[in-house]
């Protein structure tokens, strides 16, 4: 069976029908897991955690199915080279991080390269470095670019602050690495989108408080987790916002959190909530969002804060669009938001 989802893109002021098609889900499947994952939101225990990190880990599959089945991806794969590096971290127990890194056939053997270092979506609860393979190949081949692809743990097996500092420690590593790895150190630039966004934000956190800034050159985050936003009045929410609130507040309390209690106000689970001052430390940064993205309200809060220091380079919104709208290659929407961001790394990593 197959499972119609339309969408409604506008562009150059003309509305686009978009329809995709995921085979393989059944809309009463879907309807039993999202009622089961209503229940799951008012528990917390290991297992039952355990039970809703495996339901979200499901909805992300069709991500991961598009991205790879798309054949403008599929030909970038032949257009790059794959590497597999490990980071050896001890924050969370001895751990080798796995950074699969993907170089354009065109930049094998030079040095001075731009790398692009990131963090993949899923809530921080879903999804692998290996899901967003094609995609990240396609983006080292139209980015010109090395790209770093970081496989950090996430919840609820890892909590909050190892997520980020996985990250951080990467970062560093491509950093400190740069001549080995042919990179230069003056054109790093560090991204994530979703849940790769809060991490790749929190990271920034870390760089700050380190007064590290300086590692990078750009921070490009993508329809970012931000704060606690969820845990608001959904009177004041908007549609998409109030939808999918009882879910964020279940992942930021439960899953994402070692201690929610005590990390509520710790900008290394929450971004949004660091102070100017670190803000201050921020790498430049661009913002990129979807008119109807459920984490709009968070992240225009942020802009507004980073423009306030002097950290902001951009806030891009994408008219009409949603937040899976960036997931999925066949849409329309999908390909504006890929040409904003590769307008923005042209612009602020190259330059």
């Amino acid at each position: 069976k197959q499972w119609y989802q339309r969408r409604v893109a506008i562009t150059a002021g003309i509305i686009e029908l978009e329809k995709t098609e995921t085979e393989g889900a059944d809309p009463a499947e879907m309807k039993l897991m999202m009622d089961r994952m209503a229940e799951l939101q008012d528990l917390n225990d290991e297992v039952s955690n355990m039970e809703f990190a495996s339901f979200m880990r499901e909805a992300c599959v069709p991500f991961g199915v598009g991205i790879s089945e798309s054949p403008k991806y599929k030909e970038s794969v032949e257009q790059t080279t794959a590497d597999l590096i490990k980071v050896a971290t001890s924050h969370c127990g001895d751990f080798q991080l796995p950074v699969e890194v993907y170089t354009p056939k065109d930049l094998e053997g030079k040095t001075k390269r731009a790398a692009y270092v990131y963090a993949h979506g899923g809530g921080c609860v879903a999804m692998t470095a290996a899901d967003m393979a094609p995609l990240l190949r396609h983006v080292a081949v139209q980015f010109n670019a090395v790209v770093f692809n970081v496989d950090y743990r996430i919840a609820p097996e890892v909590k909050c602050p190892s997520n980020v500092t996985d990250f951080y420690e990467a970062i560093k590593y491509v950093s400190s690495n740069a001549d080995s790895l042919g990179i230069d150190p003056a054109k790093i630039c560090i991204a994530g989108d979703s849940g790769g966004g809060y991490v790749c934000l929190g990271a920034m956190v870390m760089l700050a408080k380190n007064n590290e800034t300086d590692l990078v050159k750009l921070a490009i985050v993508g329809v970012p987790m931000v704060d606690d936003y969820c845990f608001s009045d959904p009177l004041t929410m908007t549609v998409e916002e109030r939808h999918v609130a009882g879910v964020m507040k279940k992942i930021w309390k439960d899953l994402i959190a070692a201690d929610y209690e005590e990390q509520k106000c710790d900008p290394l689970l929450f971004p949004g909530k660091a102070s100017d001052e670190e803000m201050e430390k921020f790498p430049p940064t661009v913002i990129m969002e979807c008119e109807f993205d459920h984490y709009i309200t968070e992240a225009t809060r942020l802009a507004t804060r980073l423009r306030r220091v002097g950290r902001l380079l951009e806030f891009v919104v994408i008219p009409g669009a949603g937040h899976a709208s960036s997931a999925f290659p066949d849409l329309k929407s999908n390909q504006i938001f890929f040409d904003a961001v590769k307008t923005v790394v042209n612009e602020y990593l190259h330059n």
